[in-house]
């Protein structure tokens, strides 16, 4: 009885150091795809109200942990029955975001113009505001839902020939950590001014260190948003291109002589093009204004 035991906490051993050892490899394919999710949901839970910044977050936050439980079981089902459909869906949802990237490009160089001159002052009220803000965070949760089916797909496939037990644990703690990480650095990031100012108010002397590392945190935090806004439009792109030259041979031969980047970066452009202006005709021919 007692050696039965002992002999079940052994393979309990060794299976938990089978599950770290491929965790840390799954890990370290998924760091790319994890720094462009950094950035890109940086970009998206940015722009809102300091009082709402946290909450939105954890709504999103939350939003992302249903994402995984929708995604895990799923992506295991479909490796083991259906590995095309993984493939499939790749695709699908590259074409969201190569157009979420170029729409976001077009934007900076032709940016709407407001309609009437008194709709660009016009007051929000309480109601436009929660409208906006659960548009956002729907956004962001889309988002989420996608560049997390490419996270899953990467992990399981660095331990795709181990079983389905090590499959299981070693992914859903890579989906876990990835959740924790990336929004936990976002929340960080939402928050260096509120930090700042705290730092300033201990010291009002500007030459204090406290007041100076305040104000900076203060001013950097704008740069750090525009800066990762523009980081988060080309991580969606280069994901998006990435992820067509992985799964389609053509595209990797015929653009073998570019860099990767480079290749990868014009893929995703061409294919948000194409998403795009087929969004707009759909938008011009069937819907009312």
């Amino acid at each position: 009885m007692a050696s039965g035991f002992f002999a079940l906490l052994d393979d309990v051993a060794v299976l938990m150091d089978d599950v770290a050892a491929m965790g840390k490899i799954a890990t370290k394919k998924t760091a790319g795809i994890l720094g462009d999710d950094l950035a890109v949901n940086a970009d998206k839970a940015s722009g809102f109200l300091s009082s709402r910044e946290l909450p939105v977050l954890w709504a999103i936050t939350k939003g992302s942990f249903l994402n995984k439980l929708i995604i895990l079981p799923i992506a295991f089902l479909l490796s083991a029955f259906l590995p095309i459909a993984i493939t499939v869906l790749l695709l699908l949802g590259a074409v969201y975001l190569a157009y979420e990237g170029v729409e976001k490009i077009v934007e900076y160089f032709f940016p709407h113009q407001p309609t009437k001159k008194v709709e660009r002052f016009k007051k929000l009220s309480k109601r436009d505001v929660v409208l906006q803000e659960a548009k956002k965070i729907k956004s962001a949760i889309i988002t989420d839902f996608i560049l997390s089916i490419e996270i899953i797909i990467i992990a399981l496939g660095s331990v795709v020939q181990k079983s389905i037990t090590t499959q299981v644990m070693v992914v859903t703690i890579v989906a876990i950590l990835a959740t924790v990480g990336v929004y936990g650095i976002v929340a960080i990031i939402v928050r260096m001014d509120d930090f700042g100012y705290r730092l300033i108010e201990l010291n009002h002397n500007k030459k204090s260190f406290a007041n100076r590392v305040g104000r900076m945190l203060v001013q950097a935090l704008p740069k750090v948003i525009k800066t990762l806004t523009v980081v988060g439009t080309i991580a969606m792109t280069l994901v998006a291109g990435g992820i067509y030259m992985h799964n389609i041979p053509f595209l990797h031969e015929a653009l073998h002589f570019m860099p990767d980047i480079i290749s990868e970066f014009v893929i995703g452009i061409v294919v948000g093009l194409i998403a795009f202006f087929i969004v707009k005709l759909i938008k011009f021919f069937f819907v009312k204004k």
